[in-house]
């Protein structure tokens, strides 16, 4: 069993076509058919189905994919980390986080970047979840994980700062003289609320404070994405809460933003199956330069 034979596997399946995958491949079809045959082999089992219309996994290729996809992106990533590692100057760098993260925070550190070493590519993958962005890990789909502390961390995990989360009213709201305002003052008012809320002690954030303040939060909108309510909230559907980033590049100046009292903030780390070196490393020092050393108390 080789690692090429392993990648032909993949962009089989990916492809849903042997004739598609070959020509993304730039091999002739009856190589191709010949190093999945030897990987079947190998293996002991028929992977792929072959149909009239494309290919089908079979019980044995649906459990040796993922497996399969790991070792292809791990070659990858060591390709990547071996040319990035002579002053950050070439190759590329994989990022995942989370949406609200990309959003917010990484468009500025993302141009920064671009000026200090523009021959480096940078690909963004983004998730609606934690979890799904600790899975994306996991898989080897990106060199570095840049959200909340995983739940299980499988590598290097390194501390960048703090998200601060505030809250979102419209100028024309009673609270709109306000900086600061603490939950229960908010028990009788509608919410805007965002399917990419964090789930925090098995529950979603807004519900789990809510709770701790003594009331359950009545919600008026659910969106799919954090900008979204926001724009509800600055238009007066409701209440909303979303990271401070993500509020000043979404709205502006056309809202009042109000701090929770006490502050709502969560730490932000770096992680990655194996500790950064080269652009990944530059990449994790110019995100600890955007924020102020962590150690604040956090909120949850």
């Amino acid at each position: 069993m080789s690692l090429r034979q392993m990648e032909y596997f993949v962009t089989v399946v990916h492809e849903a076509s042997f004739t598609r995958a070959a020509d993304t491949l730039h091999v002739t079809q009856p190589a191709l058919s010949h190093q999945i045959k030897a990987l079947e082999r190998s293996v002991g089992g028929v992977l792929l189905e072959r149909m009239a219309r494309g290919v089908r996994l079979t019980p044995m290729g649906r459990a040796f994919l993922p497996h399969a996809e790991l070792a292809v992106r791990s070659a990858e990533q060591a390709r990547r980390a071996a040319r990035a590692t002579a002053g950050a100057e070439g190759g590329e760098l994989h990022i995942a986080t989370l949406h609200s993260l990309a959003v917010g925070v990484l468009p500025d550190v993302f141009a920064r970047w671009r000026a200090a070493h523009p021959r480096v590519l940078l690909r963004l993958h983004e998730y609606a979840t934690a979890e799904a962005l600790e899975e994306a890990v996991r898989r080897g789909t990106a060199d570095l994980a840049f959200g909340p502390e995983p739940a299980d961390p499988t590598g290097t995990v390194l501390p960048i700062g703090e998200e601060e989360l505030v809250l979102v009213v419209p100028f024309d709201d009673r609270l709109a003289g306000r900086t600061t305002v603490t939950l229960p003052e908010l028990a009788d008012r509608a919410w805007v609320r965002c399917a990419l809320e964090p789930v925090v002690h098995g529950a979603r954030f807004l519900d789990w404070a809510c709770g701790q303040a003594g009331f359950s939060p009545r919600t008026a909108v659910w969106t799919e994405h954090t900008s979204t309510a926001v724009r509800m909230a600055a238009a007066g559907v409701g209440v909303c809460t979303a990271s401070a980033d993500v509020v000043r590049g979404a709205v502006g100046e056309d809202c009042v933003i109000l701090t929770p009292d006490p502050a709502w903030r969560r730490p932000l780390v770096v992680y990655a199956r194996v500790a950064p070196t080269g652009a990944a490393e530059a990449f994790v020092d110019l995100l600890r330069a955007t924020w102020p050393a962590p150690g604040a108390p956090a909120a949850h």
